[in-house]
């Protein structure tokens, strides 16, 4: 029997590694005085928007590297002017930071989905998308993987995008500070929709984005935490990404000469 008890151990620590979430376990409601909601014994959290005020939560642990899912469905209808964000973050003045955001639009038109990564503070690496479907009308997975070689966006296990680590070419890469996961709803009128030209129509609040089925692989302090933590697009998956980036990407940093007239940044030039 004693000998069991190492292989039980084993197998718990396994177990947690691979962690679907019950939101009051996981989460913290930070803002929003009472906008912010977890429902159904903590299967479903919600964020609403008002005139007043929006809202937002936090994870209560800390992650260094992961595979991080969420299903969002987002604010249905005009939500112009809104931006609902999910992202991971470190603090401080040369944070680290992974951010996918959700800019609201006009009924009918699509939501842009914005993705960005800061390192050691600085970010303008924004590569923005549509999506091929509406956002709105269900739950759809909103995953980053995040290992030491890369950071990749999916949607519906779709890669979007592939960060890679280049420090042999001088740039920084996020993998040494641990970030918490951070998601709000919030008013941004002033530049989300066409630039700040169509402003929040208060009459259609209140805004409320849904979130479930939360799910984080990652690793213990001493173990990597499995096949995610050696990730990388195979050729199958890379042609995934390229049509999602011929078909649907409409901003990308690595192309936009007049923001950068004294050069593309470093990592543009390399495949």
């Amino acid at each position: 029997m004693a000998s069991l008890v190492p292989l039980l151990v084993l197998i718990i620590s396994l177990i947690a590694m691979a962690h679907a979430g019950n939101f009051y376990q996981d989460f913290d409601i930070t803002w929003g005085d009472g906008r912010g909601k977890i429902l159904n014994n903590g299967d479903l959290l919600t964020l609403t928007l008002d005139h007043t005020s929006g809202s937002g939560f936090q994870s209560k642990k800390e992650y260094l590297f992961g595979k991080i899912d969420m299903q969002l469905k987002l604010v249905p209808g005009n939500s112009a002017g809104t931006v609902t964000a999910y992202y991971l973050s470190s603090q401080g003045p040369t944070h680290d930071e992974i951010d996918f955001e959700f800019l609201g639009n006009l009924s009918g038109d699509p939501y842009t989905l914005h993705t960005n990564v800061f390192t050691q503070g600085k970010g303008n690496r924004e590569m923005q998308f549509h999506l091929w479907f509406d956002p709105t009308k269900d739950f759809h997975t909103y995953s980053i993987l995040w290992n030491p070689r890369h950071v990749i966006f999916m949607v519906d296990n779709i890669p979007i995008r592939d960060f890679k680590n280049l420090e042999s070419r001088g740039i920084a890469f996020p993998k040494k500070q641990p970030m918490k996961i951070y998601s709000s709803l919030w008013n941004a009128d002033d530049w989300a929709t066409r630039g700040g030209l169509i402003k929040t129509d208060w009459s259609k609040a209140p805004f409320t984005a849904s979130y479930r089925n939360f799910n984080a692989l990652t690793s213990s302090t001493t173990l990597p935490g499995g096949d995610w933590f050696y990730q990388e697009l195979d050729s199958t998956r890379q042609a995934r990404m390229r049509w999602v980036q011929k078909n649907y990407m409409i901003y990308n940093y690595c192309t936009d000469v007049k923001r950068f007239p004294q050069g593309l940044p470093t990592e543009c030039s390399i495949a």
